[in-house]
């Protein structure tokens, strides 16, 4: 099937400016690249982040550092943009996300000044990131769990926080096609993880938090770890250039207007065979302790890519363990960075 991107799309011209929000991110960051790379002349990139801080700065791209959940900064932050791509959010781990519902909800507010700037300045098409955590969480209390699909999210029942904010977020997509025109797009992801991802300081996820520890304990001769829960949640994850591949093609393909779609992938893994994984590619054993007070999130969550096989004939198809030798191969490289005392982003 010979989907369409924005490389192809004969209503975008290389030099039509693309607005990226949240660029100072992980997925935003890696689509800028992306953009950049598919020959893209004109990149908006805006996150809040002063621009020391960003996770990767791309040549040749205008690098804006300012708080888009502030509506005059969201009207400057579209001007001229023919596309919209929504990644900003306040955002972590189980961890974060947990303990910090407020600034994950209070992310509303940065698509609902966006959307409505991209619609006044008249933008072609929006892109919203929404998040598997949208699901309703009964559906997720067995590590054996089946796979979301789309309409799982009714009737809702969402992570609290993030997940709620995610899902509101998706109405607003939606309505804004409905009522006003503007194409919009929805991807809802599942654990994206890779190079350039965050891997120490609370806000990583469970892919380069359990690299990091692996790579610690080799380091410090100290060969234990300790695991968050009873290792036996299950979760699928998504390689960082399946992600940026898919959001690319969702964004342009017109069945999928104002349709929220699964993008994960669907190798489900338990969080103990992921310390396994990551074990072995550091070649070492570690004795496991298992930290049943911290947040360890739903049981089990997996991703039915029956719809976006239906509608793309394409999925995310890196092997988690593929993904995972390339990720902790970067965090070893960047851990022995800051070891000599190089300065590094995120952390």
């Amino acid at each position: 099937m010979n989907n369409m991107i924005a490389a192809t799309d004969p209503s975008l011209k290389k030099d039509d400016l693309i607005l990226v929000a949240g660029a100072g991110g992980f997925i935003g960051g890696s689509l800028v690249r992306y953009f950049r790379q598919q020959g893209f002349s004109r990149i908006r990139a805006v996150d809040k982040k002063p621009l020391p801080d960003w996770y990767q700065r791309v040549e040749g791209v205008e690098c804006i550092s300012m708080d888009l959940s502030e509506k005059e900064n969201a009207v400057r932050a579209v001007v001229g943009a023919t596309e919209v791509y929504n990644l900003a959010a306040d955002m972590g781990g189980m961890g974060f996300i947990e303990r910090f519902r407020i600034e994950c909800l209070r992310s509303v507010l940065i698509n609902t000044h966006l959307i409505e700037s991209a619609y006044r300045a008249g933008a072609q098409r929006y892109f919203f990131s929404s998040s598997a955590c949208a699901y309703n969480t009964i559906l997720q209390q067995d590590p054996n769990v089946r796979a979301l699909k789309e309409s799982d999210a009714y009737p809702a029942m969402a992570e609290r926080g993030y997940g709620w904010e995610k899902l509101i977020s998706e109405m607003f997509c939606q309505e804004y096609w409905a009522e006003r025109g503007l194409k919009t797009a929805i991807a809802r992801f599942h654990n994206v993880y890779g190079p350039h991802g965050t891997w120490d300081g609370g806000r990583e996820k469970a892919p380069a938090a359990i690299c990091r520890k692996v790579i610690e304990a080799k380091d410090t001769g100290k060969h234990e770890i300790t695991i968050w829960g009873d290792g036996h949640q299950t979760r699928s994850f998504m390689y960082i250039d399946d992600c940026v591949f898919g959001i690319d093609q969702i964004m342009h393909c017109d069945r999928l207007i104002a349709t929220p779609i699964n993008l994960g992938s669907s190798e489900l893994i338990a969080i103990n065979a992921l310390v396994s994984l990551a074990e072995e590619i550091g070649g070492v054993t570690l004795q496991r302790h298992y930290d049943l007070n911290a947040p360890r999130g739903v049981a089990g969550r997996n991703s039915d890519n029956t719809f976006i096989q239906q509608v793309l004939g394409w999925e995310p198809k890196t092997p988690f363990r593929d993904g995972l030798a390339k990720t902790y191969a970067w965090i070893e490289e960047q851990y022995s960075d800051r070891k000599a005392g190089k300065r590094i982003v995120h952390d």
